[in-house]
């Protein structure tokens, strides 16, 4: 018999196909807790078994019935008072069986008792089916089942009297009654079991880990580590933070520390460090919080036990699937990646409140860019956004794992709490590769595929019409607050000639207090002066300023875009800096100028603006700014058409 909690088998020969003689539930299906107990024959002898509640589907979508016939592929037995209980975790349904019960099975449990399952202690393990077609199964058991095995009395195997290998009494067939009897040896499908050094501790892997085991010992490195935590609720408050374990077999899973266990354990687990770690809890992983490999993740107390081990270089220290930036702009929300950029800029470290628990944060924004020559927006919060513009000062290298991607103004990323900061020049040859490419491309311009000033669009249901700033009076009701609206709308003309061109001169200081935003005038002697900085400057950075009329099937309005939203506009990232050199020099070239604002004419957009009443002179008016804007995906807005449609 294999110990309880020591593991399942899961080897392609002993795959037995067995009948369900009787389905029972055990548990509260309006509660999601429930669970289903199961009678399993073979036709001579039957077992208690019982699902996993992964498999609970099966039930429910009337895939198993009573009396049906299944392949189980992998399992575990446990011992309990005294009985043996089969835990199913995965199986194959081959179909129903109408004719009713198969054979007249006996309890297994009985027979051993009753010494009519014979100890296979001697008896060297070999991999023998155990589907054998007894002689009194019907011939009209479903043709998939096996036909290439033996056509004896014995479902297990061979019926000889012999211990041999090749001729034994034992019914249940060659090293197979290991499943029944406690003095077998553990075949070679049972969970593998590592020494961990000296210590001597049994090593399971992270693998083979189940929700049936009662003692356990991994041993793994800790990959991440989060900051702690505090909540409160109405059963009490305390604090939490959570890791990642990474083993030897390339298998990773989360665990959390509660109360007691903070306290005792976050000072000691070092990021990159080994341990061994017992006294914990498995639960199901939640997917949507938790993207490492395993099925379960771990709650650890003050109880647990995690001792530093010698790390012998047989763990990781990190696995990585990276994608490229300009790749990210295809992919949906929520998704998580791993991405290998420079970190093109550091922004401020800001402090905000949050909406939803009030509570004060930190964050600051970096921006990445790869070799695909696209840029990205990247949000670090808390402990490690304050350690972000010295971490990642000198535009390093650094591989970000597990970044969680967000369509917030365009599309941009934030480190989740997997993401351990981000590990700067990894010894990795993608980095040196990297660095390269960067020292040569630097000065070049990349692709922004944030919106950096901007909100996140409203969704579908949520959007305004062009004459909602009108009928709503948006911008009229809290002089001191603006209005926001997302609409959809078509370019009708742009507003581009005035004198000099569609921009304005900025500063050329692109660090506090201007970052290239404050407009400059140029002096006598052709320089540019700076009123915010009081700086004076040889040249100057151009910035996109200029308005345009958005139409709907209900009104017209004018909207203003400034230079990051231009920058969208017009694609490609261009800049009103590269639009001056080329059109306006010492012969100009108005139809160039003209050809980048005419290809953008009459097409569709989706807008958010910010709607606010500004004071002009003596004259009060509505203005109408661009936040945040996204082309028009027709698939997605038929889609979404069709949906309110149905709705309606």
């Amino acid at each position: 018999m294999i110990r309880s909690g020591e593991g399942h088998h899961a080897t392609p020969e002993f795959q037995p196909t067995v009948q369900i003689i009787n389905i029972k539930s055990v548990g509260n299906r309006s509660t999601g807790s429930d669970r289903y107990r199961l009678i399993l024959s073979d036709g001579e002898h039957f077992c208690n078994g019982m699902l996993t509640t992964q498999l609970n589907g099966l039930i429910h979508s009337n895939e198993i019935t009573q009396d049906c016939l299944v392949r189980i592929k992998e399992y575990m037995i446990n011992k309990i008072q005294n009985r043996m209980l089969t835990i199913v975790m995965k199986m194959d349904v081959i179909g129903p069986y109408t004719d009713g019960r198969i054979g007249q099975p006996m309890d297994v449990d009985k027979s051993m008792a009753m010494g009519n399952v014979p100890s296979t202690k001697n008896v060297a393990p070999t991999a023998q089916p155990i589907y054998g077609r007894p002689n009194n199964v019907p011939s009209n058991v479903p043709s998939n089942v096996p036909s290439n095995v033996p056509s004896s009395s014995n479902p297990y195997g061979n019926s000889s009297t012999s211990m041999s290998p090749s001729k034994s009494s034992n019914p249940y067939g060659n090293a197979r009654s290991s499943m029944y009897n406690n003095n077998s040896p553990v075949s070679s499908s049972a969970p593998i079991v590592r020494s961990n050094g000296a210590t001597g501790v049994p090593i399971t892997p992270i693998a083979q880990l189940n929700m049936y085991q009662n003692r356990w010992t991994i041993k793994a490195r800790v990959t991440c580590k989060s900051d702690v935590r505090t909540w409160s609720n109405a059963r009490g408050e305390g604090s939490l933070f959570s890791a990642e374990l990474l083993d030897s077999s390339g298998e990773d899973i989360k665990c959390t520390f509660f109360k007691e266990g903070v306290d005792k354990f976050f000072d000691v687990l070092e990021e990159n460090a080994v341990y061994t770690f017992s006294g914990g809890r498995l639960k199901v992983a939640n997917q949507q919080y938790n993207t490492c490999k395993s099925n379960y993740e771990i709650t650890f107390d003050a109880n647990a036990e995690v001792h530093r081990a010698t790390d012998q270089g047989e763990i990781q220290a990190q696995i990585y699937d990276f994608v490229k930036i300009a790749a990210v702009e295809q992919m949906e929300e929520n998704k998580i990646v791993d991405l290998l950029a420079v970190v093109k800029s550091v922004g401020d470290v800001v402090q905000l409140v949050s909406k939803k628990s009030g509570k004060e944060l930190t964050k600051c924004d970096l921006g990445l860019v790869d070799d695909s020559g696209t840029e990205i927006n990247c949000t670090i919060w808390g402990e490690k956004a304050q350690e972000a513009p010295t971490k990642f000062a000198g535009q390093p290298v650094t591989a970000f794992r597990r970044v969680r991607l967000s369509d917030y103004g365009g599309k941009s990323c934030s480190l989740t709490q997997a993401s351990a900061g981000g590990q700067v020049m990894p010894d990795i040859p993608e980095a040196q590769a990297l660095m390269q490419w960067w020292n040569q491309n630097k000065g070049q311009a990349s692709r922004s595929i944030t919106a950096r000033s901007g909100g996140k669009l409203d969704s579908f249901p949520d959007r305004k019409t062009v004459q909602t700033i009108k009928t709503e009076h948006l911008g009229l009701n809290n002089p001191d607050k603006p209005d926001f609206l997302t609409f959809k709308a078509t370019l009708t003309f742009i507003k581009k000639d005035k004198e000099g061109g569609a921009w304005y001169t900025a500063c050329a200081q692109s660090e506090e207090p201007c970052k290239n935003r404050y407009k400059v005038t140029q002096t006598t002697d052709g320089n540019w002066f700076c009123d915010k900085c009081q700086g004076t400057f040889p040249n100057t950075v151009r910035r996109w300023i200029f308005s345009a009329t958005t139409s709907d099937d209900t009104s017209t309005t004018w909207v203003s875009f400034f230079n990051e939203q231009a920058e969208i506009l017009l694609g490609n990232n261009i800049t009103a800096d590269q639009v001056y050199k080329e059109t306006q020099g010492e012969e100009g070239d108005q139809d160039k100028y003209d050809s980048y604002f005419a290809k953008v004419n009459y097409t569709d957009w989706i807008f958010k603006c910010r709607v606010k009443q500004e004071n002009m002179g003596d004259e009060t008016r509505i203005k109408s700014s661009v936040v945040t804007m996204a082309p028009v995906d027709y698939a997605a807005e038929s889609r979404a058409l069709l949906e309110a449609i149905a709705n309606f």
